[in-house]
Parts: structure tokens; sequence; C-alpha cells
């Protein structure tokens, strides 16, 4: 067969028509690399696989504009393009190709040729967010259980079909996730399981390193996926990193990952913590990062630079309040577990915390036989001075909060009602200043928010009647005090005997002696009088 027996033999003219027929159209070239995969070793061999891929590459990076050749496309919500009684489309001379004209062609490839692809795209310098594009698209024909646990309608992953196996070309691979979902460890069929193991593991190295390359929600679907399928640890690790440097675009149906391990609670704690610390310190990094970097830094990182935007955090931490209060069901979370990951923000990332205070309620709801210290505990992490009106009022009157945080609460209302009302005479008098007439009660009272007006009446009686208890539990408590003392000095008093000094004894020897002494002169002193008054009476007597 070769060119020394006979000019134009079989090598030289299937090397002409790869050459000239295959790899010079898009559609053919496509159909043999397809075909390859029953011959991998022989097709690699004879660099018809990279060729092939190479022949994709170049036609894919082409200017949409110059297409002339019939591609597929992308259907809505059909099944995937079958060569043979599929209309193809080709594009018209008025009809604008769209740039991702190719994804639906390149997706019908096993996943090793699929990489292959994709590398040769990547060095034709093709558009980072064309290939985070068609990356997703793969994942949403071949993992259909990866668009199944979504909801997000604007997500490019939701934009393929839920076909399991494009070609019926002899593939062993015949997709379906859900089968793996549904049963448990020992029923997932152990040949697919390591098919989409393949898959995941392949998709995660070939993502684009640039931070907007694919969406926040689909990384975190991948990753749990990953985690079910018992992924490499070093890909899961990457995968966090990942999203932790878009954890701000997160949503909250996409961060309630179960738990696949043996664990007792019902959702990955531990994961949602990891991806808030890979966020931090991609937040740190880039507030003190130099302003000189190097190349691959830059090349890397060119889409991610931020700064220190403090609008993140603030979505994070709303993001994080909401996870709290769905989490806080589980009766097998522990308090450490969830204060913890309260407390990971610093306290400048929430502005209000009333949906921390959601989070704490539903827990307490959840956990009604935690004792007064965990109940302290758990308030500690909540601050009420960031609590809004009505967030008072609902407190004010919650049974389940211990009465110090109640106490506090009620303190933080009266300071902000008090501020809101200084607040509002002081714009008040500063209008007068312009104004020829001096605005009447309705005015002053459209200037201050809903809330405060509806809640007024009602906040300012239950604070005074809260006062008057709080009064009355302190007298009461101080009488009780003040009885109690007075009991335990009685007490005292009468149980412990009296001890006597020497000194004591000697002084009372000495007063009875001096008693003893002043008694004698008395009584000598009485019988004197008596003898003189008995000698008078005589001499009386003998005169008359």
């Amino acid at each position: 067969m070769t060119e020394d027996l006979e000019e134009g033999n079989l090598i030289f003219k299937t090397e002409a028509f790869l050459s000239y027929v295959v790899l010079s159209s898009w559609r053919d070239s496509i159909i043999v690399l397809k075909s390859c995969e029953k011959l991998s070793p022989w097709a690699e061999n004879l660099q018809i696989v990279r060729r092939c891929s190479e022949s994709i590459a170049w036609k894919a990076c082409a200017n949409p504009k110059g297409i002339k050749w019939q591609y597929t496309g992308k259907p809505l919500r059909v099944s995937s393009p079958k060569w043979n009684g599929m209309k193809d489309s080709s594009p018209s001379r008025n009809q604008q190709v769209p740039p991702d004209w190719w994804f639906e062609d390149i997706s019908i490839l096993r996943i090793d040729h699929f990489v292959r692809v994709i590398t040769a795209i990547k060095v034709k310098g093709m558009r980072y967010e064309l290939i985070g594009a068609v990356i997703m698209h793969y994942a949403s024909k071949w993992l259909p259980g990866l668009i199944k646990e979504g909801s997000g309608s604007g997500d490019p992953v939701d934009d393929g079909s839920n076909s399991t196996n494009s070609n019926g070309s002899g593939s062993s691979w015949k997709g379906g996730l859900h089968i793996i979902v549904a049963g448990t460890k020992e029923d997932t069929p152990t040949i697919q399981a390591k098919d989409q193991r393949m898959i995941i593991e392949s998709l995660i190295s070939i993502i684009p390193p640039q931070r907007d390359s694919v969406s926040c929600s689909f990384l975190l679907r991948l990753l749990r996926m990953a985690n079910m399928l018992k992924v490499a640890p070093a890909l899961v690790t990457e995968l966090e990193k990942r999203v932790g440097m878009k954890f701000e675009q997160a949503q909250l149906a996409d961060l309630l990952i179960p738990c696949y391990n043996r664990s007792e609670t019902l959702y990955d704690i531990d994961l949602v913590q990891r991806l808030l610390e890979h966020f931090l310190v991609q937040e740190q990094s880039e507030s003190s990062s130099p302003v000189k970097q190097s190349f691959s830094d830059k090349n890397m990182y060119d889409s991610a630079q931020r700064g220190t935007n403090p609008n993140a955090k603030m979505r994070v931490a709303r993001l994080l309040d909401s996870y709290l209060t769905e989490v806080s069901r589980d009766r097998n979370l522990s308090l450490t577990k969830f204060q913890v990951l309260a407390e990971a923000l610093p306290e400048s990332a929430r502005t209000c915390n009333d949906g921390l205070y959601r989070a704490i309620d539903s827990y307490l709801k959840a956990h009604p036989t935690l004792t007064e210290h965990e109940r302290k505990r758990l308030c500690r992490v909540m601050d009420c001075q960031k609590l809004s009106i009505d967030a008072c009022m609902h407190a004010a009157q919650n049974e389940r909060l211990p009465l110090r945080v109640v106490v506090q609460v009620l303190f933080s209302e009266q300071v902000k009602i008090s501020n809101a009302i200084s607040n509002n005479s002081i714009k008040d008098a500063g209008e007068f200043q312009y104004q020829p007439l001096i605005p009447n009660l309705k005015t002053l009272l459209e200037g201050t928010p809903q809330s405060f007006q509806e809640g007024w009446a009602a906040a300012k009686k239950d604070i005074n009647t809260l006062k008057f208890e709080l009064d009355s539990v302190k007298a009461k408590y101080l009488e009780l005090q003040n009885e109690m003392e007075t009991l335990q000095r009685q007490f005292d008093k009468m149980g412990k005997p009296k001890q006597t000094s020497a000194w004591t004894v000697g002084w009372k020897k000495l007063s009875k002696i001096g008693r003893t002494t002043e008694n004698n002169d008395m009584r000598s002193q009485v019988g004197n009088a008596e003898q003189t008054k008995k000698m008078l009476r005589r001499w009386r007597n003998s005169i008359s």
C-alpha cells in the first residue's frame, strides 16, 4: 500500500482524502473524530485525532462572518444532533452566524476528544467566555443531573438538552445522572459512576482560569456532583477556590448541598465554611496586592480584579444569613457550628442584622431544649444596635430570647426612636430657614419611615409596660435581698456562742471589787448616822 510498489497507492490516496476532503470540511472532521472512538490506539498512532482536533479548532476560531459551511447550531430543547436525519442549517447571506454556532456539534464528542479540541482552541486564542460557555453546554448534555438541581433560567447550562447519548455509533456511554442520585451507594453502577467521575474531573481541568469564564451556579452544581462521586481531593479543592473567587454571585438554592459523607447534619456546613474562607482570603489578597504583578498573574486574574468592594461582602452576608436560616431547622446542627459560621464574616460586612436575627430565632424554634447559658451564647453573635425597628418590635415580644437580650433590644429601640425624632426635628428646623410656613405634623410624619409611623404607638406602649415591670421586679428583688440579709444576721447571732477574752474577765472582776467596796462604805456611813441619831435622842431625853 506504499508508494514503493506503485504511485497512487492506498496510503497516498487516504492521506490525500484526509487532507483535502475530510479536514477541509467542518462536518466531516467531526464525523471522523467521532468514529475514532472505537479505534483509539490506531487513530492516536496515525495522528488522526490530533489532525481532526486542530482542524475543528481552526474552524471554530474563524470569524463567524466568513463561515460558508453547514453547522448544526444549538436547538431549543430537542435531542442531540444526529448526522443521519437532522436538518443542518447553513448560513445565508442575510443570516448572522452566532458566536456559539459550534457548541452543539462538538458536544457529541467523547470527553477525551472534547478535551483535545478545547485544548487546541485555547492555543488558537479563543475568548475564555466562549470556552467556559461550551464547557457548560457540554456538561448540560452529558450530566443531566447538573441542570435538574438548578433553577436559574439565565444560566447557560440550561440551554442544552437532556439527552443522554447524542450519537448511536456504538459508544458505551449512556449518561443519566438521575440514576445515581436516586439510588444508594450499593445500587450505583460502577462503570457509569467512573465515566461520570472522569467527565467531571476532565471538565474541572480545562475550565479557563479567568474568574468570569463560567458562572458561580455552574461551579456549585459541579462541586455538588464532585462530592457525591468522590472526585480527586485536589480537583475538589481547586473547584472550591474558584467558587470562593466569586462567592458573592452564589444563590441559596445552589449552596444547599447535602452532606454525602457520614455526618449527622443534613447539609454540608463544613463545605460552606471552606467556601467562605476562600472568599475572605481572596478579598484580603485583592485589597493588599501590590500594583505590579507578574505576567502570569495578570493573565490569570485580569478580569478578577474587583478591588476592595464592600458590596461583595454585604451580598455574601445576606446570602450567609439566608443559608443559616435554612440550615437552622436541622435539629442535628450543633450550636458551635452555627456560631462559627455566623461569626466567620467581619462585623463591617453586616449593616443590618435582621437576617441574622431571623436565623437565630429559627434556630431557637428548632432547638427548644437549649439552656439559658446556650441561648445567651447564641445571641452574642447578634448586634442589637443593628436591628431595624420592625425587628426590635418582634424581638421585644419574643419569649424565646433571654431577658437580658430583650432589655438590650428595648434600649436600642428607644435610642433609635429618639435619634429619629431628633433628626426629623433638626431637618425641619433647617428647612424652616428656607420655607415661609412652618411644616405641619403631616409633613413631619411623611419624612419618617413607614414602619416607624405604624409601630410608634404600639412600641411606646410596650416600652413603658416593660419599663414598669422591670422597675417592679427590681424593687421586689431589693426587698427580698434586704430581708435575706436581716435573716442572715439573726441566724449568725443565734448560732455563734459568746466568747469572752481575758481583758473582759479582768474588767468584770475589777468592777465587782469596786461595787463591793462601795457597798461597805455605804453600810459604814449608814451605821454612823444611826449611832449619832441615838445619842441625840438620849441627850434630849435627859434634858427633858
